[in-house]
């Protein structure tokens, strides 16, 4: 079978191996849809946090059983499952308070171990949930989207709460459209107009700031002078990070959903005096996944038009390059297998 291999910083090879053993407990499958996520960029950029090399990418899966033993979620060959990319140890206090989304010992897959970038892969059967009717383009988007769920249930969104959300990238936006859903008033944030436009025309979001151009002035004047409730930082950069607290109301939730590799500084009389609820929202958990594959299964969610690239398993590597650069357009990239 092939896989792709990141084999350090900027190098990928397209290389052939065996079919991988079945063990006890595990399912054979055909991996039929692999998106391309920040994680897999920045560990091709090298910039990736608890990376190492050489490494097969690959975590936002959509697959089709090829074998399987009888097991508790009724799945059998031939059917097409979502994979949870998360391997907990079920055991940590972590994975004891049901936060297997942050287990002591944590393994995702296409970062602390190999992922689906390969035709075919064993893993075990109580990371899988049966698709139902979604599409494999739609199964290959439910992990970035629970990424986003898992951050609104966090802070806890209420109906007709207001809500920004900086950084109009697949993360963000996935943010954005399941707060839609939970019937929050959604602000979009981020420092292009080309993402600002795409916020509008494929999400339907009304209010629009730009961070660059009177971004305070914007936002009160959006919210009818009121900063709002809950803001959620999905862009991983420093500099967002650190002022997105500036933009959030008194007595708010300021939630991190985008990871910067370094230190963050906040000054602590101003978010004393807001008496902020700061938090951290790592991956999902499998009640996120089956949030948004209720989602996806009301067709509320635009995938075709978040799934803006899609190009066949062995040309990835000659368009990845392209995927790196603001000016191609890319919201989800997605190989096809």
């Amino acid at each position: 079978m092939k896989y792709i291999v990141c084999k350090e910083p900027g190098t990928f090879l397209l290389e052939e191996t065996n079919v991988p053993v079945r063990k006890a407990g595990e399912a054979l499958l055909k991996i039929t849809k692999v998106g391309i996520c920040g994680t897999d960029l920045h560990a091709f950029q090298g910039n990736q946090s608890f990376f190492t090399y050489p490494r097969i990418l690959g975590h936002e899966l959509a697959a089709e059983i090829i074998e399987i033993d009888e097991n508790e979620q009724g799945l059998k060959t031939g059917d097409h499952v979502i994979i949870m990319p998360y391997l907990s140890c079920g055991t940590c206090v972590a994975c004891r308070n049901g936060k297997t989304n942050c287990c002591t010992d944590i393994a995702v897959l296409g970062v602390h171990t190999d992922g689906g970038m390969q035709e075919i892969i064993s893993l075990p059967t109580d990371i899988l949930i049966a698709a139902g009717t979604l599409t494999d383009k739609e199964i290959a988007i439910v992990e970035p989207l629970a990424i986003g769920a898992h951050s609104l249930r966090r802070a806890e969104i209420k109906k007709g709460e207001s809500v920004l959300v900086i950084g109009c990238g697949p993360i963000g936006f996935g943010i954005i459209k399941l707060a839609q859903v939970a019937g929050a008033n959604v602000i979009a944030m981020d420092v292009n107009n080309q993402r600002l436009e795409f916020a509008k025309e494929a999400f339907g979001v009304e209010h629009l700031v730009n961070a660059i151009d009177n971004p305070l002035e914007t936002l009160l004047a959006c919210n009818n002078n009121e900063l709002p409730t809950v803001v959620i930082d999905a862009t991983g950069n420093k500099k967002a990070l650190e002022s997105g607290v500036n933009y959030m109301a008194h007595g708010g939730k300021y939630v991190l959903v985008g990871h910067h590799k370094g230190e963050l500084t906040f000054n602590h009389p101003f978010i004393h005096s807001k008496e902020t609820t700061l938090m951290c929202s790592r991956n999902a958990t499998m009640e996120d996944m089956l949030k948004v594959k209720e989602v996806l299964e009301s067709g509320a969610f635009p995938t075709d038009a978040y799934v803006t690239h899609e190009v066949p398993f062995e040309e990835m590597i000659e368009n990845f390059d392209s995927w790196l650069k603001p000016e191609t357009g890319v919201v989800k990239a997605m190989l096809t297998l």
